[in-house]
């Protein structure tokens, strides 16, 4: 019985294990390859085009695909999405995230993502809005607030900033003045609210199905 048990803990842990490994020889000659991820295998948590990339390879290839918009996320109580928002950023190609309020953030939940992207740190509403509004950016919240428009009623501005409330509370009273306009994501169930994280990915996903975007790049 133990030996049985421990053939099933191993193809458990084989079956979870992501990534490619060792590359076989030859190696590709592509200069965007990692000798050492060709060598050891690549565990990282990227997409299958992106195998054995060196990770400024990565981030330059995003940067010339970046989208043009932005995410930001009032941060005033250490809220643990953040890393999560970051994630989905990432997944999306935004230009960047913003943090308001508070500059720590738990990053576990970004899976290292938040190496692929910017994250900037603005100490307050005024900054962040006068940030925006030099960037020639769209400050558009995204909360359930009394006469929020739908999220699907129409397009999101191509050139925006997407800002998400605190956990919770939502919006802080400041920010949600100092958006241009806002919009609700439309629910059919009892919740009052949706997770912050999971509200930034169909945010996202909105503007993605508006303005569209082309996908990473290959070693081929």
């Amino acid at each position: 019985m133990p030996a049985v048990l421990a053939r099933f803990d191993a193809e458990e842990a084989a079956a979870g294990t992501v990534g490619v490994g060792p590359h076989p020889q030859p190696w590709p000659t592509d200069e965007r390859l990692d000798r050492e991820l060709l060598a050891h295998g690549d565990r990282r948590n990227v997409v299958d085009g992106y195998r054995y990339w060196t990770e400024a390879a990565i981030v330059a290839d995003l940067d010339a695909r970046r989208q043009p918009f932005h995410v930001a996320v009032e941060n005033w109580q250490h809220d643990l999405n953040i890393g999560t928002v970051v994630r989905n950023a990432n997944a999306f190609n935004a230009a960047g995230v913003h943090i308001i309020g508070k500059r720590r953030w738990n990053r576990r939940g970004a899976m290292a993502t938040d190496r692929y992207l910017s994250v900037t740190h603005h100490e307050t509403v005024d900054g962040f809005v006068s940030w925006a509004r030099d960037a020639g950016l769209t400050v558009v919240g995204i909360d359930n607030l009394p006469g929020a428009v739908p999220i699907d009623a129409r397009p999101l501005p191509e050139r925006a900033v997407l800002v998400f409330g605190q956990e919770g509370p939502g919006l802080s009273a400041e920010m949600a003045a100092a958006c241009t306009v806002i919009c609700e994501i439309t629910q059919q169930g009892s919740t009052r609210s949706l997770n912050a994280g999971v509200a930034s990915g169909i945010a996202m996903y909105a503007w993605t199905r508006s303005h569209g975007g082309e996908g990473p790049g290959s070693t081929s």
